[in-house]
């Protein structure tokens, strides 16, 4: 049937029935399976059944068009978790952000949530922004919004109520490990820039570091001028931190890869539901990057989601099959833990009422066919990451973690006793910039040292022994032969 005239059907269903729909008029359930435009037509005369009781019986029929909306985004959440329905604050929202200056809170947060997920975690705050000056914190769950759960929500509902007027207050109430009750902030939006990368030389290990947090057309140029700045003296590494990061803009990450690889690589293709090849996506720019010899390792995590997940798998696959591509790339090596899985392909198509649909149409594949969908990439080494101590942990270290810290402790300067006395402690904040923030964290990063140690030791490992790393696959091996990391250790007791 012609999809105009079932629609039409529909509508003068949904405006002309009366009356109450007996059980005999339901047409019986059947196991048997039907064509999608078969199932569509049953089910949306039910659901005109349904709007046609509400109009002819229900006692007080208001909300009919946030009830709308919420049909509709429960219709699309319930095909896949990626896609969803865009009210018009939503929509606009999503179309304000993409400037990159927006009135919101300050805070990172993760992309990967789940429809039905009843909290949104918050993965960082922005230094000095809305939030961090009220006291969120990095793990903290969002759970209420000026008073609407978060049970049932989408993503980018939840990001628009956090959006709003400059000077306007939102309200939150977020739940903290450790803390018993659910703390409540009332939070004041103004504009938020946010900083999506940085950049540190370690001088001692001759190494550069970037993060990226997301990707925009901005992190192309910041990327670019590290590697031409690099470019200008012979170094022994590169760690690229993709950890946290949810994806972005795919021509960012295109243009990024092109920094690394030959001009004309195919950097991932989209294929459609019965396998064919929609688009490829190709490098249009000679690479920067041209030294054969320097190390890369890749810092991933589970909530290295979509774009930084085929950036990631563009690089390594490239390393893997450099011979073959006329890569310069060979010692690229990811190293955190497996990355999140998010390979879909998601449109964003206007409707009416100022609303939009974002909806699945294909999924990414990259070089020959490997998919990240549901796979996500699993790191050359796998090394879990170690949070730093607890507010409460840091505490107990402080005020009982050594000798000195015990009243009327003994000196090994003075015979006599030195008397501990009360200290008024400053609790004001001292203002950190973002780059403090992330030199702090860093310092007490496990997998950022491990990234560290690797481009030493594989640097190592090809001066001494040339024949035993011949190639990435060999270098893995014998890395993971020396450093155990977070694999399982076998301990036999001798009787």
């Amino acid at each position: 049937m012609n999809y105009k005239i079932m629609y039409a059907l529909l509508l003068v269903s949904m405006y002309t029935l009366t009356g109450t729909v007996s059980v005999e008029q339901i047409p019986p359930q059947t196991e048997q399976k039907v064509s999608f435009d078969q199932e569509l037509y049953d089910w949306s005369w039910i659901f005109a059944q349904v709007c046609g009781c509400v109009k002819q019986k229900h006692y007080q029929p208001d909300h009919i068009g946030q009830s709308m909306i919420d049909a509709m985004n429960s219709f699309l959440t319930g095909i896949d978790p990626h896609s969803s329905f865009l009210d018009p604050k939503t929509y606009k929202t999503l179309l304000e952000s993409i400037s990159g200056e927006f009135f919101g809170i300050g805070i990172i947060i993760d992309n990967t949530r789940k429809a039905n997920d009843k909290s949104l975690l918050i993965i960082n705050t922005i230094p000095q922004g809305p939030a961090d000056k009220v006291g969120i914190k990095e793990r903290d769950r969002i759970v209420e919004i000026d008073g609407t759960s978060l049970d049932g929500m989408s993503t980018e509902e939840a990001m628009a109520k956090l959006k709003g007027e400059r000077h306007t207050v939102v309200s939150l109430k977020v739940m903290r490990e450790g803390e018993n009750d659910l703390l409540s902030f009332d939070i004041t939006r103004d504009v938020i820039k946010e900083q999506n990368s940085l950049c540190f030389y370690l001088p001692e290990q001759d190494i550069y570091y970037l993060s990226l947090s997301i990707f925009t057309d901005t992190a192309l140029k910041q990327i670019e001028s590290l590697l031409r700045t690099a470019a200008s003296k012979k170094y022994k590494g590169l760690i690229l931190d993709l950890r946290n990061n949810s994806g972005g803009l795919l021509s960012s990450v295109v243009d990024i890869a092109g920094l690394f690889i030959p001009k004309g690589s195919i950097v991932v293709t989209t294929k459609d539901k019965q396998g064919n090849t929609l688009e490829k996506y190709i490098t249009t720019r000679e690479p920067i990057l041209t030294n054969k010899d320097l190390v890369i390792t890749i810092l991933v995590n589970n909530y290295t989601a979509s774009a930084a997940e085929i950036l990631t798998g563009c690089l390594k696959l490239y390393a893997e099959k450099n011979i073959e591509t006329g890569s310069n790339l060979s010692l690229v090596f990811v190293v955190g833990e497996p990355t999140y899985g998010k390979g879909s392909v998601q449109e964003i198509i206007s409707i009416g009422k100022n609303c939009a649909i974002k909806i699945t149409t294909s999924i990414y594949a990259l070089l020959g066919d490997v998919l990240i969908q549901a796979e996500g990439i699993k790191p050359d080494f796998e090394i879990e990451r170690t949070l730093p101590p607890t507010e409460q942990m840091e505490w107990i270290k402080k005020h009982y973690g050594s000798e000195r810290t015990l009243t009327n402790h003994i000196t090994q300067s003075k015979t006599t006793v030195e008397k501990t006395k009360n200290k008024k402690i400053n609790t004001s904040k001292q203002q950190k910039t973002w780059a403090d923030r992330a030199k702090k964290n860093l310092l007490k990063d496990n997998q950022f040292r491990y990234a560290i140690n690797s481009i030493n030791l594989i640097n190592f490992m090809r001066s001494c022994c040339p024949d035993k790393t011949k190639n990435r696959t060999d270098i893995i091996k014998l890395v993971n032969s020396i450093d155990v990391g977070d694999k399982k250790i076998v301990l036999q007791e001798i009787k």
